[in-house]
This record gives C-alpha cells, structure tokens and sequence, in this order.
C-alpha cells in the first residue's frame, strides 16, 4: 500500500515542489486548499504525511489542530514557510530571528518546519526531499507497529485450542452490539451452550480426546452459523453466541437447529474412535432493562441453560420457557 500525501496548498505552491512528490507511482497525493475540507479528510482516512503551505489560509489553524488530535499524531506534518513578510524579516534579522520563528512552528504542532525562499529554491527542495524520507521512515514504522497490534490484539481475543474469539472477546463485543441494537432498534439475542457431560469424554478418553472433540464442536458450530452470529469459547466446554438482528423465537429456531447437528452425526476423533455428543442450550433476548454490558442478559440465558440441564439435557430452554423437542417427552413424564 502506497504512503500517502494530504497537500494544503494553492497550485503555484505545488509547482515548487520536488518532481518526486507528485510522482503517482510512489504516493497517493491528494491536494485541498479548504480547511474544513482538509479537516474531513483526514479525520476520514488519515494522510500519512501532511504538507501545508503557510500562506494559504487556516494552515496554520490546521497545523495547530493536528497536534491536539492524539489519535492522530502519527501524522508527519510539514509547514513549508512561504509568507514574503517572514521572508523579508528573515534576511533582516539573520539567524538568531529564523530560529525563534522554526521554534514557534514546531510548538504550534509541525514536525519540520522549512523556509521556502524563491532565491533558496534548490535548496529549500533538497531538505523537503530530506523530510520526507524522515516522514517516510515514520510512517513504516506506525504501519509495522499497527501491524503488530493487530497480530496481539487478535492473539489476545481468540481462544488457542478452538480459534473461536474467546471470553475477553465477549466481554468487548457484547456491550457493542447491545448499543448497536438499541440505535438501530433491531432485535438481539444470545445462546449460551453447554457439552453435556463433558468430563466422562475426558475421563474415558483422556484430555486430548477431549480438546479434539472440543476443535470439532467448534467448527461444526462455525459452519452452521448464519452470517450475523458470532461465537465465543465462554470457557471450558461452554460456548456463547451472539445472535444480531434475532428475535427470541428465532433464537430458539437457531439453538434447536443447532442442538440437531450436532447430536445428529458423531464426532470422528479418528479413524478408530468416533464419540457421540449432545449439547444443552440456554437462549435469551434482550430486554429494555437489560445493563449495557450484558451482564443481565448473560445471566438470564445462562439460567436458561440451567434449566435445559435440570430438564434432562440435550434440549433447549429460552426466558419464555420454550423447550425443545424434548418438551412433548417432558409433559408426559410429568402428567
């Protein structure tokens, strides 16, 4: 991916700028003389390199504001100083002079600050090109440093036996997904799953079987889940699935499809070991009093799931009291 190049500036101003600047082929270069504009712009997809003009109007406005956006300070500002009144005071009051006023810019937010004299011109390029390899190392270095973020961030929220995303995970995308429902008044719902009688799969077969039946369950979860459901290794043999834009009856459709396939087929550990597998499951939805971490919500599937365990297992119980395709065997076992 190309580095990019935000310009504030008039046309005359480009035209003094280095040939290698406007060179498509190694930059994608957008230029604005508006500051409104070039304020959307990069608050919309941040330059990685920004190049003003100090005589075109609310540069100096823009370079002020870009130092006090802290999610924005990887940006590497130049201020190119081509007032002729400066200019003029420059030659008039030497070196002492130009220091302070490279000292005011730099405080204002630029990261290089560079006088841009008409008789100075070759040699005003020639320390722009320099800045610019500066501003080019930095930002290789803030793309490989998202990089590795992102590796962490992905390793810190995945579980490593399932590559499900795991509790932490949940525990972030859960509030997000409450408040995005509440905004877009669109239903949500939530499954919490449980292996039933998981220890007697580890006790028989040992604890390696166990985390491949684990993998697997995992996996026929994730192929079986429609687009808008994401699941979570809650922990142990618990799973939870976020269910968007579901409503509680079709939250229950989707836990009883899911409690089918996966009691349905057996679960090759090997070629010489298959090992059946039910689960019970525990759905619920979200509600107008429900706190905006979820917590409320978790709890009341989780206690679904309870009453899926205390029922016989292998079925599915929701807060309205569905059951699944046991509940016909329930009635008569009770009448």
């Amino acid at each position: 991916m190309k580095i990019s190049i935000l310009i504030f500036g008039s046309d005359n101003f480009i035209a003094r700028l280095p040939d290698q600047i406007c060179d498509a082929n190694s930059f994608n270069l957008e230029v604005i003389t508006n500051l409104n504009q070039a304020i959307s712009c990069i608050q919309t997809t941040p330059p990685d390199i920004l190049i003003l003009q100090a005589s075109c109007d609310g540069s100096l406005e823009l370079c002020h504001w870009l130092k006090e956006q802290t999610k924005l300070s990887w940006i590497y500002c130049i201020l190119l100083e081509d007032r002729s009144q400066l200019l003029l005071d420059r030659s008039k009051y030497g070196r002492d002079w130009e220091l302070e006023m490279t000292s005011i810019a730099l405080q204002e937010g630029a990261d290089a600050y560079i006088w841009q004299s008409p008789t100075e011109l070759s040699s005003s390029q020639n320390l722009l090109l320099a800045q610019l390899t500066v501003a080019l190392r930095k930002a290789q270095k803030y793309r490989d440093l998202i990089r590795t973020n992102d590796l962490l961030s992905a390793i810190a929220l995945a579980d490593s036996l399932t590559q499900l995303s795991n509790r932490r995970a949940l525990e972030w995308d859960l509030p997000r997904q409450i408040q995005k429902a509440r905004t877009n008044g669109t239903p949500l719902s939530l499954i919490i799953l449980d292996v039933d009688y998981f220890k007697r799969v580890n006790d028989t077969y040992g604890h390696l079987v166990g985390d491949r039946l684990l993998q697997l369950l995992s996996n026929r979860l994730r192929q079986n889940l429609r687009y808008q459901d994401t699941p979570f290794r809650y922990g142990g043999e618990e799973f939870v699935i976020i269910l968007s834009h579901t409503s509680c009856d079709e939250a229950v459709v989707v836990a009883r499809r899911l409690n089918r396939i996966v009691s349905e087929q057996p679960f090759a550990i090997n070629n010489q070991l298959s090992i059946n597998l039910t689960i019970s499951l525990g759905a619920a939805c979200l509600r107008i009093e429900d706190d905006v971490n979820g917590i409320s919500l978790l709890n009341r599937a989780d206690q679904c799931l309870l009453q899926a365990k205390a029922a016989g297992r292998n079925c599915v119980m929701n807060c309205e009291n569905y059951l699944s395709h046991h509940t016909s065997h329930l009635r008569v076992a009770s009448s």
